[in-house]
């Protein structure tokens, strides 16, 4: 039976480099899913590659069915937006291991709707002072820098992955990002010694 890794973190960890990292490496043999959401589809973007994007009467439907496995509201300037991910064939737990990038929240309603067993977090962490200091340099490098946005990300974090919440949600193990690569090939163990264990 297959698993589902999970990278998690708070602003700023380098979770999105990691996961991409992760997904592109062929040894782990993982496989990704395309996410939908309710938002409106942007140029350049294409149905079933980026998302698959979907109206809010659709949305509604799949939750009746009881076919969403996770989803996350945003409330905009244009309304409410939802990402969430679908029960629709693209997970075969009984052929494949999954790789999913996601909040602390999705990965428990993750967690919740496959089994404890079957969902694997990783988290990523990142001292507080180093992860700042990585976000300004981020935000310095945007045409419109949007700093009060960055303060209330960090914030925010504090709350979403308080060490109460990291308990509630079972995250013991941690993979610390203070050198990438040497982060990248820390995950990369773990995975293959989880998976080898479960071939036994």
């Amino acid at each position: 039976m297959g698993k589902i890794y999970v990278v998690i973190g708070k602003s700023a960890s380098g979770k999105d480099s990691i996961f991409k990292y992760l997904r592109e490496d062929e040894t782990l043999k993982l496989k990704t899913v395309v996410g939908y959401t309710t938002r409106p589809i942007r140029i350049g973007e294409q149905d079933g590659v980026e998302y698959f994007f979907v109206s809010d009467d659709r949305f509604e439907c799949l939750k009746v069915e009881g076919k969403i496995i996770e989803y996350r509201t945003y409330q905009t300037i244009n309304g409410p937006w939802n990402y969430f991910t679908v029960n629709d064939g693209q997970i075969e737990l009984e052929k494949s291991d999954y790789l999913f990038i996601n909040t602390l929240e999705a990965y428990n309603q993750i967690r919740k709707y496959f089994g404890e067993d079957k969902v694997i977090p990783i988290y990523i962490e990142v001292e507080d002072g180093e992860r700042l200091s990585r976000a300004l340099k981020r935000e310095k490098k945007q045409l419109t820098p949007n700093y009060a946005e960055l303060c209330r990300r960090f914030l925010a974090d504090s709350e979403d992955f308080s060490e109460e919440e990291l308990r509630e949600s079972g995250i013991e193990r941690r993979f610390k990002n203070n050198d990438i690569q040497e982060c990248i090939e820390e995950i990369k163990k773990y995975i293959n010694n989880d998976q080898k264990n479960e071939k036994l």
